[in-house]
């Protein structure tokens, strides 16, 4: 793949993940070395240092991440705090419901199950306090469960008190649903 088309594929990975991904594993996605993923971060670097872009790479150990210029700060914080103070949405009370209910789950169990991508969903329920992500080191990505938050304000104390709980935890329908999609 030329570099181009390289700094193109990787772009959109790291906006449609919306979390922190392994350059191995975008070396694998993209069937390249890290050599040329790392080459290619610091020529993507380079440009949204030079061409004043609102999104930068961030890198941490051996993930990498984009997110925004810190110089545009105030007006992310007016966008978030908006999302913050703002009803729940539909598909945020199905996200939410679905990690209630099944969690602790991955990212790609959610998606799954409501199937579409979840990832800014899941990153509002996390900044609402509503849902915690825990890392694992048996598996890729995070866990992601509810908060004491949630529980508090439900006035609950465990997920087990949620309305019909116990049949909508383990329904034999979204258990072949999720094991068809561990196959793929």
């Amino acid at each position: 793949m030329d570099a181009t088309k390289l700094k193109s594929v990787l772009e959109s990975l790291l906006f449609i993940s919306g979390e922190p991904i392994k350059i191995s594993r975008l070396a694998k996605i993209c069937n390249t070395g890290k050599n040329e993923i790392e080459e290619s971060l610091r020529a993507m670097e380079k440009d949204c240092s030079e061409q004043k872009r609102g999104l930068k790479i961030i890198k941490k150990a051996d993930s990498v991440q984009l997110g925004t210029d810190p110089e545009n700060a105030d007006y992310v914080n007016r966008l978030v705090s908006g999302e913050i103070s703002s009803e729940l949405s539909k598909l945020a009370l199905e996200t939410l419901s679905i990690v209630a209910y099944r969690g602790p789950v991955t990212r790609a169990q959610v998606e799954a199950i409501r199937g579409v991508n979840s990832s800014f969903v899941l990153r509002s329920l996390l900044m609402r306090g509503l849902v915690e992500r825990k890392e694992t080191v048996d598996i890729r990505g995070y866990l992601y469960e509810i908060s004491f938050d949630f529980l508090k304000t439900l006035g609950i104390q465990s997920a087990g008190e949620l309305p019909d709980w116990k049949t909508l935890s383990q329904n034999e329908k979204v258990e072949e649903l999720l094991d068809d999609s561990a196959k793929l």
